[in-house]
């Protein structure tokens, strides 16, 4: 039988039961890039850069089993359609994603209607030691950002994308940066190193989830000592938190029928409608006049990554400060991660805008306080005084220094968190969802955990 592999957010040929169901047929392993996708203002450049360092690799690994990716751009069910009619495809074969599955049982019913099987096989074990190619197929190239006319995103720190990249930060993880993961998660300065920065590998699937508990369950094996056993223990307990499959929601929250649309809403509550678009600029560039704020914004625009109590952080101050909608900021956020999927995102904003507001200034004494990692990205302020750093408009030079070489702050925080505290309700029908969400903290704590963090 002709098949063809549909890899969507599994791009890897290690762990891939699709690859290993198709051992004895002849195969058409494909890639679609769907310009739908990345017209969402939630996607940026540097995940597509991200995505087409991981197709290359994808490509090379398969060519080496004898059946090289082909990558097309278009509707998902157009390229499906034209693709089986001319190859006469008789089965697709593809992995279950949670993101993907309204668009998987549109395509089922399609399938059905025209005589094709479309199977969606569980994330499990299973690799062929090589493939039998469909012939006469041209692999087409991997589109170009600009192709999918995605603006020029510079992000000077971001990860390299392919499974090799992923593979060694996972052996440096577990050989010696692991050690410091439990304690040094929070510590802002450690961080980056300390985290095991595999999100963006587990999102776009060249890892799986099931290979790098194995890893871990390896090296607890070797009986480490008790700091190794307490983070990599911390580690596999935020890795598995998601064992069950994402939840929540998908796609950014709609309004109600008949409901004023976000800015209908900010002009009677607080002014003109362009006060919106001039904090959500200011968001997007790092200029709220918060420092600990634009710290974070800035150091995100600069490596696509940021600790999950500052992804929580940002999503509240957007939220609740800036009375931004949540498909505004979640969208804005988004787009600075490389590590974005959607379940996880849309879920956990949605979840911070049924919490508590975070107060900036007091999150960055418990997480910044000597001001290093303020004072690493704000430069302009290296001459404020260390007990008004998160305050500046506090401090008696603030007159040559606000407005001149550091924006005024957008609001006044403590009057902006009063404002946007939200009806007492409860988040109960989102829940932690996917790898890297920690456990569950209270509802009032001021770190609520945003998108992949690992």
């Amino acid at each position: 039988m002709n098949v063809l592999i549909w890899f969507r957010n599994d791009l890897r040929v290690a762990d891939h039961p699709a690859l290993a169901r198709a051992a004895d047929d002849r195969v058409l392993p494909l890639a679609i890039v769907d310009p739908a996708e990345w017209a969402d203002p939630a996607r940026s450049g540097r995940q597509w850069a991200f995505r087409a360092e991981c197709l290359a690799d994808l490509r090379a690994d398969l060519a080496a089993l004898g059946a090289p990716l082909a990558v097309r751009v278009g509707d998902p069910q157009t390229v499906l359609s034209k693709l089986c009619k001319l190859h006469r495809i008789g089965r697709i074969l593809c992995l279950e994603d949670p993101a993907l599955a309204a668009l998987d049982l549109a395509l089922q019913a399609w399938a059905a209607g025209t005589g094709l099987e479309f199977i969606r096989l569980k994330p499990g074990p299973g690799a062929p030691a090589a493939l039998t190619p469909l012939p006469a197929v041209e692999p087409g190239p991997i589109p170009p950002a600009r192709a999918l006319r995605l603006a020029e995103d510079r992000c000077p720190h971001r990860q390299p994308g392919g499974r090799p990249q992923g593979q060694l930060l996972l052996q440096s993880f577990l050989d010696r940066r692991g050690r410091l993961y439990r304690d040094g998660r929070n510590r802002l300065l450690q961080a980056e190193r300390a985290s095991s920065r595999l999100s963006p590998h587990l999102a776009a699937g060249t890892l799986s989830r099931e290979e790098v508990l194995a890893a871990v369950a390896a090296r607890l094996a070797e009986r480490p000592d008790a700091d190794w056993v307490r983070s990599l223990g911390a580690f596999r307990a935020a890795l598995a938190s998601g064992a069950t499959g994402a939840r929540g929601a998908v796609c950014p929250p709609a309004a109600p029928e008949g409901a004023a649309p976000p800015e209908d809403i900010w002009t009677r509550m607080n002014g003109r409608p362009d006060t919106l678009r001039m904090r959500l600029a200011a968001l997007h560039a790092g200029e709220t006049g918060l420092p600990f704020v634009d710290a974070a914004l800035r150091a995100m625009a600069a490596s696509g990554w940021l600790p999950a109590r500052l992804r929580g952080m940002l999503a509240s101050v957007a939220l609740h400060h800036l009375g931004l909608s949540e498909q505004a900021a979640g969208a804005a956020l988004a787009a600075g991660l490389t590590d974005h999927s959607a379940p996880i995102h849309w879920a956990q904003m949605r979840r911070v805008a049924l919490g508590r507001p975070v107060d900036p200034e007091r999150l960055a004494g418990a997480l910044d306080p000597e001001g290093a990692f303020t004072r690493r990205w704000l430069p302009e302020l290296a001459e404020v005084p260390d007990r008004v750093l998160q305050a500046p408009w506090r401090w008696e030079g603030a007159r040559g220094l606000l407005g001149r070489r550091y924006p005024e702050p957008l609001v006044d925080p403590s009057a902006a968190r009063a404002a946007g505290r939200p009806p007492a309700r409860r988040p109960s029908a989102f829940t932690e969802v996917m790898e890297g969400a920690a456990p569950r903290r209270r509802a009032s704590a001021p770190a609520q955990q945003l998108c992949l963090d690992l």
